[in-house]
């Protein structure tokens, strides 16, 4: 079995979901009391928050880049990200060590793809939704179109993720919110919606929609239980 290097803490409340969605696909796949080697590095989500809502990612960047070093050389494989905003600065933590990054959206859209959908609603802080890092690989790794909440529910949603969601808050009047924005992606022609932040499967599930959902955190977590064990 390989070593998983998880970057977590954005928010940590997601990444107790990647631990735990991790360990029980090895469970699945082993039996018995098998569990995943993982090193995990969790930063303060303070200091990412507050660079990235000043539009200063090169440092937030170098902050993961620097636990990216540690984890190598604490014996991982593998990274996995725990976020879908910071992909965003991928490109600075590959840079950093040789051991492979696995993106986010690459087995989030592979799973799309083989359940023959084409054109997909994305949800996800302001940053994921509006900048063109995570929707062109989307789109022109994986031909993928994808369709954007308005200018006011594209607040919305972010204000509940860092509001709420990162703090553990669960309100259903926000959860309302979340299931008229989504009647809203398919009105616009969206055939499946990605929760593309990893705090949003804590507020919303399946059957809070009519459309198929991506949840980014479980496909991303168990794509790293599968590849350490080269699956």
């Amino acid at each position: 079995m390989r070593t998983i290097g998880l970057i977590g803490g954005m928010s940590w409340e997601s990444t107790i979901s990647y631990y735990r969605q991790i360990n029980e696909t090895i469970k699945e796949r082993l039996g018995g009391l098998h569990s995943a080697k993982i090193v995990l590095y969790s930063v303060d989500f303070h200091e990412i928050e507050r660079l990235q809502h000043a539009g200063n990612w090169e440092a937030a960047g170098e902050i993961l880049a620097s636990a990216a070093r540690s984890l190598e050389a604490a014996g991982a494989d593998f990274l996995v990200l725990c976020t879908n905003t910071m992909h965003k600065v991928a490109s600075i933590i590959e840079a950093a060590v040789t051991i492979p990054l696995y993106h986010i959206a690459d087995p989030t859209a592979a799973e799309i793809k083989r359940a023959g959908y084409s054109i997909v609603g994305l949800l996800g802080t302001r940053f994921t939704m509006e900048q063109t890092f995570y929707s062109n690989r989307l789109s022109e790794h994986h031909s993928l179109r994808v369709i954007l909440p308005n200018f006011k529910d594209r607040e919305v949603i972010h204000h509940i993720i860092y509001n709420e969601l990162c703090l553990g808050i669960i309100n259903s009047d926000s959860l309302e919110k979340y299931k008229k924005i989504m009647v809203g992606l398919a009105s616009q022609g969206a055939q499946a919606i990605i929760l593309g932040c990893t705090e949003i499967s804590l507020l919303v599930a399946q059957k809070d929609s009519e459309l198929p959902l991506f949840d980014t955190t479980a496909i991303h977590a168990r794509m790293a239980a599968e590849k350490s064990l080269c699956l």
